[in-house]
């Protein structure tokens, strides 16, 4: 069975202000040519299909094409809701939807309840695991820790003895094969900057030793296109969400699971809208560089490391490099120096860091571990009640 793996679509996300939606369609139009072409048997999408709960109509509207395309081409698509979607909303019509062949999974109480498709060697079980926010599934898997390892595995438990009572395929020829979609953050993955942080408890991520066991994991959340083992891997997202992803190579997943459930993959290049440049120096250089003329036609997010701010930078920039959409600040002095900005002095901290560095300041000793516990548990439960909150409007 050949798959198309994808995921993190982000639809009606913008790029540092430029709106993506025209680039999100010309994606949606490569995925179907690309379904058609290499004849593709499903369609797995892990996740984030939109940017937000309440995706603004537009994305909407392109999400329907989207259904209705690959409808049309008759190809069975399985999909999962992720942290940046409404499970809700995602799953309204889920039941009529699946009468065409698109199987929505944004239940976790289906967990182990997979799409079954079928080819010339037997059965291929698809479970669709969608982001589980430990706090709010904790009861429904029955476990006294709220965290992501403890609730993917507990999920994977359901998975595994679904799986082991179908040995052998409603045929009866050969053994029925696995194929789990899951939205999280998996040891090993490599991060950007424009996922939204799931930490709980201090641990954002889970081993990939819980999805033992299944032939393939196709995985949504982080937006690098990675191998974490020939049978767990990350698409990544299509396009690009922050300049952190400038060496990211945009890719599906083309994977052909053969009779004995062995993986065979191909990386499939997706449309880039426009490169992306990452440029570093002062004004006058940047300016000056005849090395930097390879990113004037790209976006840009230039660093400036002059020790005055100069006049008009983004003006000037714009002469050279006119999508230039990012502009920073960081003059080479000491870390320490007194101009430092607050932003550069945090940049790469957790909240859990920042609070403690904070406790340290105003009492001159930081938290010890029952006060760390206490932090941990108030981040938690607000970003528990921002989950909840986004969900219900």
């Amino acid at each position: 069975m050949r798959l198309l793996h994808t995921s993190d679509w982000h639809l009606g996300r913008a790029f540092h202000r430029v709106n993506m939606l025209g680039a999100q369609a010309a994606f949606i139009g490569h995925l179907v040519t690309t379904v058609r072409e290499r004849e593709v048997d499903a369609v797995v999408v892990s996740g984030d299909v939109y940017d937000r709960a309440v995706p603004p109509l537009a994305a909407v509207e392109l999400f329907d094409d989207a259904l209705h395309r690959l409808a049309d081409l008759g190809v069975p698509t399985v999909m999962i809701s992720g942290n940046h979607d409404s499970a809700r909303r995602l799953g309204v019509g889920a039941g009529l939807i699946g009468r065409a062949g698109i199987h929505l999974r944004t239940d976790s109480t289906a967990a182990g309840t997979p799409v079954v498709l079928e080819d010339a060697f037997g059965d291929v079980a698809f479970y669709g695991l969608p982001y589980l926010e430990p706090a709010l599934v904790k009861d429904e898997f029955g476990v006294e820790k709220a965290s992501h390892e403890a609730v993917l595995a507990a999920a994977m438990d359901r998975v595994r003895a679904d799986l082991a009572a179908r040995a052998r395929g409603r045929q009866g020829i050969g053994r029925t094969r696995s194929v789990v979609l899951a939205h999280a953050f998996v040891t090993g993955g490599e991060p950007s900057d424009s996922e939204r942080d799931i930490t709980v408890g201090g641990v954002a991520s889970v081993p990939a030793g819980v999805f033992d066991g299944v032939d393939y994991v196709a995985l949504g959340h982080l937006h690098g296109s990675q191998t974490l083992t020939e049978r767990v891997r990350y698409s990544g997202s299509p396009l690009p969400y922050s300049f952190s992803e400038a060496e990211h190579r945009k890719t599906m997943w083309l994977v052909d699971l053969d009779a004995d459930g062995s993986v065979a993959a191909e990386r499939i290049d997706c449309p880039v809208p426009r490169a992306l440049a990452r440029v570093r120096g002062t004004l006058e250089e940047l300016l000056a560089d005849p090395a930097l003329a390879r990113h004037e036609e790209a976006w840009v997010e230039a660093t400036l490391t002059d020790a005055v701010r100069p006049a008009d930078p983004m003006a000037r920039l714009a002469e050279r490099f006119p999508h230039t959409l990012s502009l920073v600040f960081a003059p080479e002095r000491g870390p320490d120096g007194p101009d430092v900005s607050y932003a550069r002095r945090l940049a790469g901290r957790s909240d859990q860091e920042i609070a403690e560095d904070f406790v340290a300041h105003v009492r001159g000793a930081g938290p010890d571990e029952r006060e760390q516990g206490v932090l941990r548990d108030a981040f938690d439960a607000v970003r528990a009640d921002d989950v909840v909150r986004e969900v219900a409007r």
